[in-house]
């Protein structure tokens, strides 16, 4: 599955089989689900959930709370757009 293929998705009922949970949390977050995306993220208990649950509280306006998990993830905090890692991040779980 390659990004447009993901997001061709987004217009089913449900996420494709066999998607990792963080790219299932992605997809819920694209269809306007941020507690079934947050609650995902929150169970992935490495850099990578945490990488999503900082996007997450970014994208509802918490950016401390972002922050935070951007540095739980050791990674820099992101200030582009939300739609830009939205798709970075699909890209990344896509490998």
């Amino acid at each position: 599955m390659d990004l447009e293929s993901f997001k061709t998705s987004l217009s089913a009922a449900v996420p494709p089989e066999g998607v990792r949970p963080l790219l299932r949390a992605l997809w819920l977050d694209a269809k306007g689900d941020f507690a079934g995306a947050h609650a995902i993220a929150q169970d992935v208990e490495d850099a990578d959930g945490a990488l999503v649950h900082a996007y997450l509280h970014r994208k509802e306006g918490d950016l401390s709370n972002a922050d935070y998990w951007y540095r739980r993830a050791r990674e820099t905090p992101v200030r582009g757009s939300l739609s830009a890692e939205w798709e970075a991040l699909v890209q990344r779980f896509l490998r």
